[in-house]
């Protein structure tokens, strides 16, 4: 057998090693090529007032979770931040470099314009009732008027009795314009329908709620409009029924829930996360993408209600919403705090 020298050795081992450092190098630059191709992700923070689980918020949360499964984002969240704490809390998602910050300025919208103006390179997009705020204060807000509407007709064909509750929160022009819309379908469909509106002055109290329902069943209701959870609780206990609001809670009361006005954040946030990306974000009402043409907006399957509703209503109702969206009708926004209206 021909033996091999120190030196041939030597040479069959460089070899080898240049071969493995060029097999690394390789490997690093397809590494950092796939690095290079993989677009950044961009740092999302949202600030919540209220649990996640609550209507308004959830469909936030569900559109930047969605985001975030997307790849397209980091996103972190804060959940029932008080209002006298809401400032600390932009401020530190702003300094810890997040590139778009969402939240809710109703009850604090001097303190967060404030943090705005202190950070004009981060995008802020906040639930709002005052006006965008140049150069990087963007407002929206859930302009889902149009499939209220339609659940007001809805109402006014289901009620018996003529008389119809209505549950909200805050008298402020975001669920204002709601029970406005709703109140005028369902006028619409019945001119002598009656209305007993309740504020209970929280956002997240159903106990508060379904006390307030419980008062306006005892008068007479036999539709509520669920702004605020625990409406729907009370009319399925007294065997009534209920319109609901935001997000579709007829699974968990099938025998309950006619119909509802569904919101999605998501045509909002798309728009919002394009334009950071893009470096072109800037001050802006951001209210439209939360219309029935973005698809920001709609109206509920009917579902276990399919065959309850007469079909003659649910006419009227699809004739309403193709003139909706071919722009032939349009749902005024009523902004003033609605009335009571029964005897």
């Amino acid at each position: 057998m021909k033996s091999l020298s120190s030196s041939s050795v030597g040479g069959i081992a460089r070899r080898g090693l240049l071969k493995l450092a060029a097999a690394a190098a390789g490997a690093l630059l397809f590494t950092g090529a796939a690095q290079a191709q993989a677009p950044a992700k961009i740092k999302v923070a949202a600030i919540y007032t209220v649990p996640v689980e609550q209507q308004w918020v959830s469909r936030i949360h569900l559109a930047l979770s969605a985001a975030r499964n997307r790849g397209e984002i980091d996103y972190t969240f804060s959940e029932n931040v008080t209002n006298a704490d809401y400032e600390r809390v932009m401020r530190q998602y702003a300094e810890q470099g997040n590139k778009l910050i969402v939240g809710e300025a109703f009850a604090v919208e001097a303190a967060a314009r404030k943090v705005a103006k202190d950070y004009p390179q981060t995008a802020f997009l906040m639930g709002s009732s005052g006006k965008p705020q140049q150069p990087n204060f963007s407002v929206f807000d859930n302009y889902i008027q149009e499939p209220a509407y339609l659940t007001g007709m809805i109402a006014g064909g289901m009620s018996k009795t003529g008389k119809i509750g209505l549950v909200g929160g805050y008298p402020i022009p975001e669920v204002n314009r709601l029970m406005q819309a709703f109140i005028e379908g369902a006028k619409e469909v019945n001119p002598k329908a009656e209305f007993t509106v309740t504020f209970i002055g929280s956002w997240f109290d159903p106990p508060k709620a379904k006390e307030a329902a419980f008062a306006m069943i005892d008068k007479g209701a036999d539709v509520l409009y669920a702004e605020r959870f625990g409406v729907s609780d009370a009319a399925k206990e007294r065997g009534k029924l209920a319109i609901g609001n935001v997000i579709d809670t007829q699974p968990q009361y099938p025998e309950t829930v006619v119909a509802s006005a569904l919101w999605s954040m998501e045509p909002t946030i798309e728009e919002a996360l394009k334009q950071v990306k893009a470096g072109t974000f800037k001050a802006d009402d951001f209210g439209q993408y939360s219309l029935m043409k973005h698809k920001g907006s709609s109206l509920a399957p009917l579902g276990t209600f399919e065959q309850k509703v007469p079909a003659d209503l649910i006419a009227k109702v699809q004739a309403k919403q193709k003139a909706i969206l071919d722009g032939s009708f349009t749902v005024k926004v009523n902004d003033k705090e609605p009335k009571s209206s029964a005897r």
